[in-house]
């Protein structure tokens, strides 16, 4: 299983243990006088030796290797903090070196798989010094089809994931992200959805094992770390209990054939009545369908004018007849013909989704550089009740007002009614109608431009108040927003936790703050949005 599952793990374990006992026996040295980069030789182990993954300031491919995974261009400017060290480990043992010599060193370890967080804090940190452990090489994606399972390792890319699948299987896939360069590790464990969610439910719902080093440089799977790390880890956020390296997952079956559309309607052309009639269907649908409802500014038809086009996306597990059928029944409003629908495999609708043109080849899917890489802001928000038609064009005029800002309705129901809250972290179920994403994207560099996008964004937020849930004003952790609160994890880290961990976790908080504080008392794996520790 690649570069992470050889058989040596109790020689592994038993010499990182020398190292951690003799690194904590002895009187921690100052930063600036034992260098991070001597600190991983020294603990690194000759068979596998860490120099060529370590990479300083001074080094001529620093820029290079910390940009290549940078996804928000909010977060590469040169006032952007910048970390000490990145090191891309190639082994186990060079992330038990990490965790030896952060911990001896008094530096912030982040932990960064793809790099898509939305506010860079796998690469970024507000606390110096810190120092970037990059999980790109543990990449591997080990397929077994006769089990229906796969070990996916963390720095994987879901396009990777997708890919290693087809190439042994038509009729097998995964529920997980549209977007192929999202990293595994961030993905899964902070809940991981996708179109496939109102049939099969979040990547976290189907994962069945795990393997992770924790705070004492242990390798553990689920056996060993325990039901409650296991909970904790798929939903809570891998990055506050420990690194994880890989995720064993249960595939799905999917039919050889799937069909897609996408569908336009402006205002002028009765978006209004059409959208009021997603709201009422799209959580009902058959679960093989889902339909994703995206809103932009667009030009009108008379010069100088914009209007709002809503954008009907689907995905449907079947064939184009069945699906003619269905929303016949269902959603006649809409108008689809059989011209609207495109019938095409599985894994080649994953490249419909990302906006590949149609034919795009397979192995598109490994490409790790993505199709537009801008500067962005992201938010989320969940819907519980129905929006009114006069809600719906309140809403309207005011992103006409703003212009710039998106909206994407995600619709729930199917699998995602079915499974009890508590069952992972992730505590956004039954009750929920969609979830909603604020997306703000822009080409200008600098400050400026970026105050007045968030702003922008910030703004359509406060428009969709009434409309949206309370008390409290729940989040998605995998759509990263530091406007919900940051954690200087200093004394006041528990409170300041609290404030966005009820967002994103709601009741299961509490249960995470305690398995936090059991596995990492000292808050070593932090960040800043990271689950805190119980106040002592």
């Amino acid at each position: 299983m690649g570069t992470s599952f050889a058989n040596s793990k109790a020689l592994y374990l038993f010499s990182f243990l020398v190292l951690f006992i003799a690194s904590l026996s002895s009187p921690s040295k100052a930063f600036a006088n034992e260098t991070l980069t001597q600190c991983l030789i020294t603990h690194s182990q000759p068979s596998h030796p860490i120099t060529s993954s370590i990479y300083t300031p001074t080094n001529s491919s620093f820029p290079v290797v910390l940009q290549s995974y940078i996804r928000n261009l909010r977060f590469n400017t040169s006032d952007t903090p910048k970390p000490a060290l990145i090191l891309t480990a190639l082994h186990e043992s060079h992330v038990q070196a990490a965790i030896v010599c952060a911990q001896k060193l008094s530096v912030q370890m982040k932990i960064r798989s793809g790099g898509h967080d939305y506010e860079g804090i796998s690469y970024v940190s507000i606390s110096s010094p810190f120092f970037i452990l990059d999980m790109l090489n543990f990449r591997s994606v080990d397929v077994d089809i006769e089990a229906e399972t796969a070990w996916v390792q963390a720095g994987a890319t879901l396009g990777e994931v997708y890919y290693g699948i087809a190439a042994k299987s038509k009729g097998h896939g995964f529920p997980a992200g549209v977007c192929p360069t999202v990293g595994v590790g961030g993905h899964f464990s902070g809940g991981g959805y996708g179109n496939m969610m109102r049939k099969y439910g979040l990547s976290v719902d189907n994962i069945v094992d795990a393997r992770m080093i924790n705070i004492n440089g242990e390798i553990l799977d689920r056996e060993s770390m325990g039901e409650d790390l296991f909970w904790a880890i798929r939903g809570g956020g891998g990055a506050s209990f420990g690194v994880v390296l890989a995720y064993k997952i249960n595939l799905v079956r999917v039919p050889e054939t799937v069909t897609v559309f996408q569908v336009p309607r402006t205002w002028e052309q009765n978006a209004t009545e059409i959208v009021y009639k997603w709201e009422q269907v799209a959580p009902k649908l058959h679960e093989d369908l889902f339909i994703r409802l995206i809103m932009d500014v667009v030009n009108g038809t008379n010069a100088g004018e914009k209007t709002i086009r809503a954008t009907f996306f689907a995905l449907f597990l079947g064939d184009a007849q069945r699906l003619l059928s269905l929303m016949g029944n269902s959603f006649p409003e809409l108008g689809l013909l059989r011209s609207d629908c495109i019938e095409m495999s599985w894994v080649e609708s994953t490249l419909y989704w990302t906006s590949f043109p149609i034919g795009t080849p397979v192995d598109a899917l490994l490409s790790r550089t993505p199709q537009v890489l801008t500067h962005l802001k992201r938010k989320s928000d969940y819907v519980k009740q129905i929006i009114p038609k006069d809600g719906l064009e309140f809403i309207w005029r005011r992103m006409i007002e703003l212009e710039r800002p998106m909206l994407t309705f995600n619709p729930y129901g199917g699998k995602m009614g079915e499974i009890p809250a508590t069952n992972t972290p992730f505590p956004h179920r039954a009750g929920n109608l969609w979830k909603v994403q604020y997306a703000t994207n822009w080409d200008e560099d600098g400050e400026e431009a970026a105050r007045h996008y968030i702003e922008l964004t910030r703004k359509l937020y406060r428009y969709m108040t009434p409309f949206v849930s309370k008390n409290p004003r729940e989040a998605f952790l995998n759509y990263r927003d530091l406007d919900l609160g940051i954690n200087h994890n200093g004394d006041e880290s528990y409170e300041e936790g609290k404030v966005y961990g009820v967002k994103y976790f709601k009741g299961n908080f509490n249960r995470l703050v305690e398995i936090k504080t059991k596995v990492d008392p000292g808050n070593f794996f932090r960040n800043e949005q990271s689950v805190p520790v119980l106040p002592r």
